[in-house]
């Protein structure tokens, strides 16, 4: 067997690699090609597509969250493995060839999952309300050698208005602390730090150039030891980002319809999702629509269908098309133009809005909010709370973090449809162009087929049918 080292690149591009000359090296030795990415182009349910080969309709992860129709809740961002159908890579290695070994450094849905050796980001939550950073991992005492090694997890620089490159920068470290440390076959590492300023500031913006150069500084050391270490390096990206400039409030147009029901709560308003007729989980340019009667299903479609910045609005028929046909989908899932994107927002007033509005509350919102990713312009206080917020949490005492802006108009990067040119095609990349997977391999590889490389890398090909 031979061991394997598999990238997720966010946001990587042949934009992108133009700026990161160490992975350019690695792609002009080996092998590299687009990517096929699935709908909805998001984390969760691309890399569930790459590890099982399954499409979303059947591995079931439809985009970042969904709303639980059984608890009448919207989750996003969970993290139990359980979640994901399917046979994962790992899983049909091991079936293959018993003893194979996985190690995951922050893929998403870590926990519980039948990898060898996990990390991932794990805050502590207090019983009075705080939040510390933190990761979990397993086996239990990777824990204190890797913060003793690299400090604890930087989760503030992970998402929100501080995200930076230390956060990637510790990912990175981790991994070639396992590389150099465990005999692991196959060895996983997810680097978010192209999501940042691509969404804040637009994927053709100097700033986007600045990030590529400092994580191709930042991922060199570690190509370099699994290229030492006899690894072969895959390196792919979920999606590549597109420009954006256009907000959608799609839950704001289902209540003005009266669609949409809110309760309140100390005068601040909160989405009612178990008596709302209709509902969208936003999620970059997807959002899935929960519409409780299906007799209201044409009426919900036709007022969709009448606001500007959605594309295309697809039932079951339409879902089935793209392999996102499944229990967890809304009746309907909305695409958005090219450029637009969709709010979860659905206050009329922004006195009204939840407290958590305000916050990094990616667990609380009932969508995405890529408006975490900037302190208020609008409020010249932001920067100095914040800092006072995080001299309160290492006091031990409670804090608020109520600094992200109400206005999504600063949002400049997106993702979730399928791309519409070559700019914003996610690539992948491997370091061995002599595998048979590339001779075979079409013009764009599909998402699905990442399990097939990786698996071949490895040495853990599908057995040969018998005669």
């Amino acid at each position: 067997m031979t061991r394997v080292l598999l990238l997720d690149v966010v946001g990587l591009t042949s934009r992108a690699l133009a700026q990161m000359p160490r992975l350019r090296a690695l792609a002009a030795g080996g092998a590299s090609a687009s990517l096929g990415t699935v709908l909805p182009a998001v984390t969760c349910s691309v890399q569930s597509t790459m590890l099982t080969g399954l499409a979303p309709a059947q591995h079931g992860i439809v985009g970042n969250g969904w709303y639980h129709r059984d608890i009448g809740e919207v989750n996003l961002w969970r993290q139990h493995n359980a979640l994901v159908e399917g046979e994962k890579v790992w899983e049909t290695a091991r079936r293959r060839e018993p003893g194979f070994t996985t190690a995951n450094v922050c893929w998403w849905y870590a926990m519980g999952a039948t990898t060898d050796l996990t990390v991932t980001p794990r805050p502590v939550y207090h019983a009075d309300g705080r939040k510390s950073p933190d990761c979990y991992t397993r086996p239990p005492e990777l824990h204190d050698r890797l913060t003793g090694e690299l400090g604890g997890f930087p989760l503030f620089t992970y998402w929100g208005p501080t995200a930076s490159i230390a956060s990637t920068r510790w990912i990175v470290e981790a991994t070639r602390s396992v590389l150099r440390t465990e005999s692991s076959d196959l060895v996983m590492a997810y680097l978010p730090h192209l999501d940042y300023d691509l969404q804040r500031f637009g994927p053709d913006s100097p700033e986007a150039d600045r990030a590529a150069a400092e994580l191709d500084a930042v991922l060199a050391p570690l190509l370099d030891d699994a290229i030492a270490a006899g690894a072969t390096v895959v390196a792919v990206a979920e999606y590549g980002i597109a420009p954006a400039d256009r907000p959608v409030d799609v839950n704001r147009a289902l209540r003005r319809a009266g669609l949409l029901e809110v309760h309140e709560q100390q005068g601040r308003e909160l989405l009612d999702p178990m008596t709302s007729r209709a509902f969208a989980v936003a999620d970059h340019q997807v959002a899935h629509v929960y519409v409780r009667d299906p007799a209201d299903v044409p009426r919900v479609r036709d007022v969709l269908s009448l606001l500007e910045g959605v594309d295309e609005v697809l039932g079951r028929a339409e879902q089935a098309r793209f392999g996102l046909d499944h229990q967890r989908s809304g009746e309907l899932v909305l695409v958005a133009e090219p450029g637009a994107w969709f709010t979860y927002y659905y206050w009329l007033d922004d006195q009204r809005a939840p407290d958590f509005a305000r916050g990094v509350e990616i667990h609380r919102k009932p969508g995405y909010d890529p408006a975490e990713l900037f302190f208020d312009p609008a409020d010249p206080s932001a920067k100095v709370r914040a800092a006072m917020g995080l001299v309160r949490k290492k006091l031990g005492l409670r804090y608020a973090m109520n600094v992200v802006p109400l206005d999504p108009s600063h949002v400049r990067g997106t993702h979730g449809r399928l791309p519409t040119s070559a700019d914003d095609t996610p690539l992948i990349i491997c370091s061995d162009a002599a595998l048979p997977f590339w001779g075979d391999a079409p013009e764009l590889v599909p998402a699905a087929s990442v399990r097939e490389l990786v698996l071949e890398a490895a040495g853990v090909p599908e057995p040969a049918a018998a005669p």
